[in-house]
């Protein structure tokens, strides 16, 4: 048996023809296509435009063929308004830090120039009044040369104040900077409302270049005239406005439509004839009151130190005390003029008379273009306008419309309107 088995062994060993083969199977993994989406037709890629320190965003959608080409217009002119009135808005808020830190500044250089001209003409002064007290073989000449050069001073001095008027400049960058706020207001409602038109971006982009005219930052060349001929109020809003109002026609007959009716307009047309008979007529009356006496001031400050350096020109003993005398009261009377004129702001005052005759003139205007408007429907809406003209004079809307009766009563009466439109100044 056991020879058998090794006989077996042997037989299937030398066998070259039976081999032994070992394999190991994997299973086949599925395949799967990874497919790459292709680029959306509506793209809306963003510019970034970095010149001149400010970045930009300025979307843009290329035109899509079919149904929704008007929408998709619509929605890139709202979102472009969107970008334009935020480049606007950044504007606005970089002109109210301007005239705020302008301000600041002219206001230093009224109280650093009233102070140190005064001082000046004082100190004059005091030297002509020790020369005149003087006895014939005091030396004065010293004195007379020191106080000559400070007289001459302050009057070169007191020209270029007079001339620039600095508490009239600071008060313009007071009323720059709070109608900057306001606009900086009213964009900001804008974009809180949502879906800006191109016509909102134009109206604020006239708003703020109106605003750069009427209240410049630089004093060559664009100053505003500080002594014009009589008081004009001042324009800070668009002239389109008032020129739009002269082409529209007035509608007549009993209308009902969008807040407005035929006793609200007659309401506002009374209004309009309060502003013009009371506030604007007596607001430009004071403004040219005190433009003459700005103007009397303004002249009698460097007259006075003039004459008060020619007479310590002429100090001596072969004039006697006489000369020193006019010389030291002269001094004295500039510096009190100065101080009246510069220390009470006079130059302010007639500013501030300007800007309220502006803005009655504005409410006027804005009152006469709504009406103007034909279409109730493109009008602002009646009872909110109404609303906010009685915010503007600082009245409810019952005392409003009682305002409003004063020109009938007048008529009828035939006595003036005793009252103003305006409660807020």
């Amino acid at each position: 048996m056991a020879s058998l088995q090794a006989s077996n062994f042997l037989a299937s060993s030398s066998s070259p023809s039976k081999q032994i083969h070992a394999a190991i199977s994997v299973p086949k993994l599925p395949s799967i296509r990874f497919s790459v989406p292709k680029a959306p037709t509506k793209s809306l890629p963003v510019e970034l435009n970095t010149r001149d320190g400010f970045i930009n965003t300025t979307p843009f959608q290329k035109n899509v063929i079919g149904s929704e080409t008007r929408p998709v217009q619509e929605s890139l002119s709202a979102s472009m308004a969107t970008v334009q009135l935020y480049a606007i808005l950044e504007s606005v808020i970089d002109r109210v830090e301007m005239h705020n830190n302008v301000g600041q500044q002219r206001e230093n250089w009224n109280t650093l120039l009233l102070n140190s001209i005064n001082m000046i003409t004082l100190t004059a002064a005091t030297m002509a009044g020790v020369t005149a007290t003087g006895g014939a073989g005091v030396s004065v000449l010293g004195l007379k040369l020191a106080s000559t050069l400070l007289f001459s001073a302050a009057t070169g001095m007191l020209v270029m104040m007079n001339k620039i008027q600095p508490s009239q400049l600071v008060e313009e960058q007071r009323n720059a900077t709070r109608l900057f706020k306001q606009l900086q207001g009213q964009i900001e409602t804008l974009l809180a409302i949502g879906s800006p038109s191109k016509e909102e971006v134009k109206d604020a982009m006239e708003k703020v270049l109106a605003l750069d005219k009427a209240y410049p930052l630089p004093l060559l060349g664009v100053m505003l005239e500080k002594f014009p001929e009589s008081l004009e109020p001042a324009v800070w809003w668009p002239k389109t406005q008032s020129q739009k109002t002269n082409k529209k026609k007035h509608s007549h007959g009993k209308v009902e439509s969008n807040g407005w009716t035929e006793e609200l307009e007659l309401e506002m047309r009374q209004v309009v004839e309060v502003i013009k008979r009371k506030d604007s007529e007596d607001y430009e009356r004071l403004g040219n009151k005190a433009l003459k006496m700005n103007k009397v001031l303004a002249a009698s400050g460097p007259l006075l130190t003039g004459i008060a350096a020619l007479g310590s020109a002429f100090m001596g003993p072969s004039n006697g005390p006489w000369a020193a005398i006019i010389a030291a009261v002269a001094g004295a009377l500039a510096s009190a003029v100065n101080t009246f004129e510069h220390g009470g702001q006079v130059g302010m005052v007639f500013e501030m008379y300007r800007n309220n005759a502006g803005f009655f003139k504005l409410v006027q205007e804005s009152i006469e273009w709504t009406l103007s408007e034909s279409d109730l429907e493109k009008r602002e809406n009646g009872e909110l306008f109404e609303m906010k003209v009685a915010l503007q004079l600082g009245r409810s809307l019952s005392q409003l419309r009682d305002l409003a009766k004063k020109p009938s009563y007048s008529c009828i009466e035939g006595s003036p309107i005793d009252e103003f439109a305006s409660k807020l100044f």
